[in-house]
């Protein structure tokens, strides 16, 4: 009997701790570069992805934790914040799945990294071989 009374309050403690998401966090990256880190969002925040322009010019981005009231918006970011003068307009979608939010740069750093490791590993080869 204490097995299912045990059993019973598992199950009750999962749904009273709600689900959480995971994302990646980029706090401002330009062009496709921007350093990640994981990131686990409040009960009420999805993941986002955030894309800009800076000056007309170049690309911005950053991804992480949004509250769900601000998702899907379009925002001037101002400096100082005070002031009228927007350094970038940011669009930022939000997805409601872990790590949704892909850091796709990294899978192209991951890539160099593995053909370079490969070309040391050819030359290695012929020079010890």
């Amino acid at each position: 009997m204490s097995k299912i009374l045990v059993g019973i309050f598992a199950v009750a403690l999962c749904f009273t701790l709600g689900y959480t998401l995971e994302c990646y966090k980029c706090g401002i990256g330009i062009w496709d570069l921007c350093i990640t880190t994981k990131q686990t969002c409040s009960s009420n925040q999805q993941c986002f992805i955030g894309k800009g322009t800076a000056g007309s010019l170049v690309p911005v981005r950053m991804s992480g934790c949004l509250d769900v009231a601000d998702c899907n918006k379009t925002s001037d970011v101002t400096f100082p914040s005070s002031s009228n003068n927007s350094i970038y307009k940011m669009t930022k979608t939000c997805c409601n799945t872990d790590l949704c939010n892909t850091a796709a740069p990294l899978a192209n750093t991951h890539t160099l990294t593995l053909a370079m490791a490969s070309l040391a590993t050819l030359l290695l080869t012929k020079v010890l071989g």
